[in-house]
């Protein structure tokens, strides 16, 4: 071929010519292409996270530290609804019914979204509880796609939740256990727990190229390991907080322990002091401080500071060499102990007490033993703070022992440890409320990829306590399956329980939105009681409505007759409503039962040398 021929050849001294510079690209095409770019970058970085995360959760179960037992759990799950589809299912005319509803409710969706794509203007066909903060993103509304998708469902978890209501021959237990578990599927999955169906995480993932998804997933990871394997959400920044610094900070002394807890004596904060001192029973399923958060939030602080000598038990946290500690053992070593301590620091044969939640029960079933040994005139009142002591209507609580074979399945998984792990309560207690504590932290930090706000209260509970295996198999037993305590059929510590044999003044606190103790449960309780009960009403849940300072002026509450039954709208609908905390009305309650002063007391009283500061030791062990 000759060269002049061939196409890149250039005669012999001619320069060769510069090709043509391109043409300048717009801003936004530059920035379009960039964008694309670091998009695709954060993908892959994306999936290198969640590679990290996957290998966290996978290693612990490879090196055999961490066996899965939700197979039980999911094996119930299945039989629960599986009852609940067989009845839809054994009937052909049944089962067309109940598919031609769903049918007909889509096909009425359909002809909206199909009039309101052509610019007329109709009524939504579904539409979320004012009160749903998951569609709170105005595109939910005014995006046609997104309000598709929202009603779309809203019509299947309506129309899954009347499969199990409308579902006959199941018994109350199963039909709860069903209704539980539609809620929880239903929870988990909603339109907004995902990004290409959620308008607001839409946005900020294009926004962002992708930026929210790779701190996700370094998030996930991080909270995948810090479970051990499991995954921890974190709904609080942790690093904010700390026991002793800025968390139970009020004055005290350790004054007492053993094995099972340790007892705070409280400084003086008056000259005076009521001459009958307090005993705070907590419960053990979570630390006690929830009674001592902040200086502006503590209860136990606000009591010292109206004059009150405060003792209160720091339960231990413990492992398997309390596997047998049963609950005559907490009894005995309790709130039995606290009392002997109190008498010989103070002198007082007689002591005031409150019981939170469990510990609340604890405190009924110790009265009660004492009122068979003839000894009840050791305590001078009782108060309750959200406590059960019927369990009728225990509420959703009762799903993780709704019968023998859930309870046993729980039994073997204490028997390899000697107690439940703490992460297990806690994850049963988030399920409650899985729309306000897990889904919305799920979208928050692995989804948006932002770290939670700092919360004592959540960061209180996330500070999860473990469950030794005698207690609490005991304890899911005889309150919750079997309803002893109620029935009068409990023996313990070989005496027989009986509540109607308590006749010391009882404050019952209740909170109107409780998900633990319910309102119901706790009212119904005071009618099993021999003596005079004080009822009041909190507004808010289980620990808002509990710990509510009155300079806060938040919430209210409800005062009015004598208790009776479990016809808790009825009192409800006669009673008194206050505006703010309830705090100052149980002081007044207090001191109307004995308003004898005295001068204030040291911890120890001299006659016990203290041990360590408060908050102890105790309460500083971490679950797991």
């Amino acid at each position: 071929m000759d060269a002049s021929t061939h196409p890149q050849a250039q005669p012999t001294g001619t320069p060769e010519p510069k090709p043509a510079p391109p043409a300048p690209q717009p801003a936004a095409a530059r920035q379009a292409s960039a964008d694309i770019e670091n998009f695709a970058k954060n993908i892959a970085r994306m999936v290198e996270e969640g590679g990290k995360a996957l290998a966290a959760y996978l290693k612990p179960r490879e090196e055999g530290r961490i066996k899965d037992q939700r197979a039980d759990e999911i094996a119930d799950m299945v039989k629960t609804l599986g009852h609940v589809m067989e009845y839809w299912m054994s009937d052909p005319q049944r089962a067309f019914d109940v598919q031609s509803r769903l049918a007909r409710s889509y096909l009425d969706l359909w002809a909206s979204t199909v009039k309101r794509m052509a610019g007329e203007t109709t009524a939504p066909v579904a539409k979320p509880d004012p009160r749903d903060k998951r569609f709170a993103d105005p595109e939910w509304s005014t995006n046609q796609f997104f309000d598709f998708l929202k009603q779309v469902y809203l019509l299947s978890t309506d129309w899954a939740n009347k499969l199990v209501t409308d579902a006959q021959g199941l018994d109350a237990r199963e039909r709860h256990k069903a209704e539980f578990y539609i809620r929880q599927i239903a929870n988990a999955v909603a339109p907004s727990n995902f990004v290409l169906t959620n308008p607001e995480l839409l946005r900020e993932t294009l926004s962002s190229n992708a930026e929210n998804l790779v701190r996700g997933m370094q998030m996930l990871a991080q909270d995948i390991e810090a479970g051990g394997g499991d995954l921890r959400i974190r709904q609080s920044d942790s690093s904010r907080f700390e026991v002793g610094r800025n968390l139970a900070l009020t004055p005290g002394k350790v004054v007492y322990q053993n094995e099972l807890m340790q007892l705070i004596q409280y400084a003086p904060a008056t000259e005076k002091v009521l001459k009958v001192p307090l005993l705070i029973v907590p419960p053990w399923i979570n630390k006690f401080y929830i009674l001592d958060l902040s200086p502006d939030k503590s209860f136990i602080k606000w009591c010292v500071d109206q004059g009150v000598t405060v003792f209160c038990i720091s339960w231990v946290n413990p492992d398997a060499r309390l596997a047998e500690r049963g609950f005559a053992d907490y009894m005995r070593e309790g709130p039995l102990r606290a009392i002997d301590i109190v008498e010989e620091i103070t002198g007082e044969p007689s002591v005031h007490t409150i019981g939170y939640c469990v510990g609340g029960t604890l405190l009924a079933i110790t009265l009660a033993y004492l009122a068979a040994k003839g000894r009840q005139q050791r305590v001078k009142s009782m108060t309750l703070f959200t406590a059960q002591v019927d369990f009728t209507y225990a509420g959703d609580l009762k799903v993780f022992a709704a019968d023998e074979a859930q309870i046993a399945m729980l039994e073997r998984q204490m028997e390899e440890r000697g107690y439940l792990e703490g992460k297990k309560m806690a994850n049963a207690f988030n399920l409650l409320r899985s729309n306000d504590l897990i889904w919305p932290y799920v979208i928050n930090n692995y989804l948006k990829g932002r770290e939670p706000m700092p919360f004592d209260l959540l960061y209180w509970n996330s500070d999860a306590t473990r469950m030794p295996k005698a207690n609490h198999s005991f304890y899911l037993r005889r309150c919750y399956l079997e309803n002893m305590l109620a029935k009068g059929e409990m023996r313990l510590a070989g005496e027989h329980i009986d509540l109607s044999r308590i006749t010391v003044p009882t404050y019952n606190l209740a909170t109107r939105e409780d998900h633990i103790a319910p309102a119901r449960s706790a009212y119904y309780g005071s009618s099993f009681l021999g003596g005079p009960v004080r009822f009041v009403l909190a507004g808010s849940g289980h620990i808002a409505g509990v710990v509510n300072p009155p300079y806060k002026q938040k919430y209210q509450h409800w005062t009015g007759g004598p208790p009776q039954g479990d016809d808790l709208d009825t009192w409800l609908a006669n009673a008194e409503e206050h505006p703010g905390s309830w705090w100052p009305d149980w002081i007044t309650w207090i001191k109307a039962q004995d308003a004898e002063q005295t001068e204030a007391r040291a911890p120890g009283g001299g006659k016990f040398e203290p041990i360590e500061d408060a908050p102890g030791s105790y309460v500083r062990v971490q679950g797991d």
